[in-house]
């Protein structure tokens, strides 16, 4: 009986698929989380290739009527590598590079930091109310600047990222800022109003 158990101990036999069934999970979910990973850069950079190129397309004269065509683009383009993916475009027209994102200026009377009691305000994007972003919507006119924005859903190819309680979608956003070409020479009148 003791020779069995000597023989037992030093038998060596199946130690190697012992150990490869106690390392192939975590073996197996790291290399699918690094492939998500690469599957998620590969879409961004395509997506960010597709987004620079729109955007140059975008501040050409005569663009405007042709918006839904080069979206469409973009979306070929980003549903070559993610074929159920959704895409939101969003075009942000600002007179300046510096406009982008800042709020109308207003001039506060009262102090409170905030624009109302009548306060007067510049109507940068011509919508008679004070706004906290003075973009307007859409390709703007010649020489402004537009944010072009492109927010990407898709599912994750490799399920193991919800075991780490990820969604089961990626979402992306790229964005872009381009000056329009100067194809006129319109000068822009903006209004001084009134807080509410």
């Amino acid at each position: 009986m003791m020779r069995l158990l000597r023989h037992l101990q030093s038998d060596r036999t199946g130690a190697s698929a012992v150990e490869f069934a106690l390392v192939a999970p975590v073996l197996l979910m790291a290399m699918m989380g690094l492939f998500d990973l690469g599957y998620n850069v590969y879409t961004a950079t395509l997506l960010e290739g597709a987004i620079q190129k729109t955007a140059r397309d975008s501040t050409i004269e005569g663009s405007v009527s042709k918006t839904s065509t080069l979206d469409a683009a973009v979306t070929e383009m980003v549903r070559n590598i993610a074929p159920q993916a959704t895409l939101n475009f969003k075009r942000t027209a600002y007179s300046s590079f510096s406009d982008v994102g800042k709020p109308e200026d207003f001039t506060d009377v009262n102090g409170d930091g905030v624009c109302n009691a009548g306060e007067p305000f510049e109507d940068a994007n011509a919508n008679g109310s004070w706004d906290a972003d003075q973009g307007k919507a859409g390709s703007g006119g010649a020489r402004d600047a537009v944010l072009y924005e492109v927010q990407v859903t898709y599912p994750r190819p490799f399920p193991v990222t919800s075991m780490f309680g990820m969604d089961a979608d990626y979402i992306m956003t790229s964005r872009t800022v381009l000056r329009n070409q100067p194809y006129d020479l319109s000068e822009k009148v903006v209004k001084v109003l009134n807080c509410p």
